[in-house]
């Protein structure tokens, strides 16, 4: 599975600098097993659900493995859209938290992006 997070959907002193992180894990139900890669994309763009979505797609664009399993994130990533709109724009599969495993995955992809948006900054 891949856990998505985003960092700097805000703006700050007139800019925007959203830095999107995938984490390719395996997991079980209640843990990750290992970490197979890592994306990462930026966007200078305002953070619409478009900007959103395409900063993260191309995040996950950037693994070195393809995953088998499906992109995870928590709901106001895309801001609160339903999971079967959201996608659309990705390959593997969506969908919303349901594990454990999966909230540890999306956990390890914010302190990613964060950490990678203020090496940026």
């Amino acid at each position: 599975m891949v856990g998505v997070d985003i960092s700097g959907r805000h703006e700050e002193a007139g800019e925007y600098l959203m830095v999107a992180a995938a984490v390719h894990a395996v997991v079980d139900s209640t843990r990750i097993r290992s970490v197979e890669g890592m994306g990462f994309a930026t966007s200078r763009a305002q953070p619409t659900l478009d900007a959103t979505l395409a900063v993260v797609a191309e995040a996950v664009a950037e693994l070195p493995n393809t995953p088998d399993g499906p992109v995870v994130s928590e709901r106001g990533e895309f801001y609160e859209e339903p999971a079967e709109r959201v996608e659309l724009e990705f390959r593997p599969p969506f969908k919303y938290i349901e594990s454990i495993a999966e909230r540890e995955t999306v956990q390890a992809a914010h302190y990613a992006a964060y950490a990678a948006r203020e090496l940026l900054l």
